[in-house]
């Protein structure tokens, strides 16, 4: 199964509180910090949540 290569671009300072959780259970704490995930429906629909706040790439 594909991987998601996933980066936290700007802060979760001013951010919904659904927002910050969905950060938090990507692993997601400050800026430029990095997390890889199994590409699941769960974890895409975190990642669509906060799309505006991270850099999602796919990798093998």
């Amino acid at each position: 199964m594909a991987r998601l290569q996933i980066t936290l671009k700007h802060s979760r300072i001013g951010q919904t509180e659904r927002a910050r959780a969905c950060l938090i259970g990507l692993g997601l704490r400050h800026p430029g910090s990095v997390s890889v995930l199994e590409n699941t429906p769960a974890v895409r629909g975190m990642v669509k949540k906060v799309l505006h706040l991270v850099e999602a790439v796919e990798v093998a």
